[in-house]
């Protein structure tokens, strides 16, 4: 059934993973159970169908979470492992094909990585952030970073961004960044006396740019839950996940 108004699910599975890994952490003092971390991510995900998500994709890094890759698979859930691309492109790039698809009323991306914010679309294509609760629209991303998304790649460029690695433009902080940004607009149309250092700050522009072409999917349906693979059952028996395979069974009959 491909129903209207539907609302798409986009998570960041590197995050939910660390996420799940340094909570479970805390409280097993250095002693971490196995495919802890992966039962994590399969209960958050399962959460989420339990409280109405139906059409959910996942994006990881493909050279860190097989284990997680193929129990999400298993799970009957839609996986993106990037390899070439990192999870941040493969959410960038569902986010875009999701909104292109008229009966989407809403996509929601899961992550609090900052360059998400440059999907966000009004009240259409929303960031979700777990662990705070909060959800940033168009208007919170302006109250937040001081410039509308299409300029977060330029604003992460000049102030710079620790966890991709670049440092951004010496002498520019985030309230300067934000008032060159909305007097001049993008970073190409900077007077060079106002920015002597472009080409430095157009290279971190390009490492700040995600990529929005991969081809994830042709049909929005695609990531629609349908219920566990038959190998489910004895894939996440071996993570002592039997509580798992037991919701996602009654949610898949229902």
């Amino acid at each position: 059934m491909a129903e209207s108004n539907l609302i798409v699910h986009l998570v960041d599975g590197t995050y939910e993973l660390f996420r799940h890994f340094y909570g479970l952490r805390r409280f097993s003092k250095g002693e971490d159970p196995p495919f802890g971390a992966v039962k994590g991510v399969l209960n958050t995900v399962l959460q989420m169908i339990e409280t109405g998500a139906t059409h959910i994709g996942v994006a990881t890094d493909h050279a860190q979470f097989e284990p997680l890759e193929d129990a999400l698979l298993a799970m009957g859930v839609t996986v993106w492992p990037m390899v070439e691309l990192e999870a941040d492109d493969a959410l960038a790039s569902a986010a875009y094909l999701a909104a292109q698809a008229e009966r989407v009323e809403k996509t929601c991306i899961w992550t609090p990585d900052k360059d998400l914010a440059q999907c966000v679309v009004a009240d259409r294509v929303v960031q979700v952030d777990r662990k705070s609760g909060r959800i940033r629209n168009e208007a919170a991303v302006v109250e937040k970073f001081g410039v509308k998304p299409a300029l977060i790649a330029d604003y992460l460029a000049l102030v710079g961004d620790a966890a991709d690695g670049y440092p951004g433009i010496t002498g520019i902080g985030p309230k300067t960044a934000a008032a060159m940004l909305n007097e001049y607009g993008p970073i190409e149309a900077f007077p060079d006396h106002r920015l002597p250092d472009r080409e430095l700050a157009l290279l971190f522009k390009r490492l700040a740019t995600l990529r929005t072409d991969a081809a994830l999917f042709d049909d929005v349906e695609n990531l629609r839950w349908g219920g566990p693979h038959p190998d489910f059952a004895a894939l996440v028996k071996k993570l002592d996940g039997e509580t798992i395979v037991k919701r996602a069974q009654r949610l898949s009959s229902q």
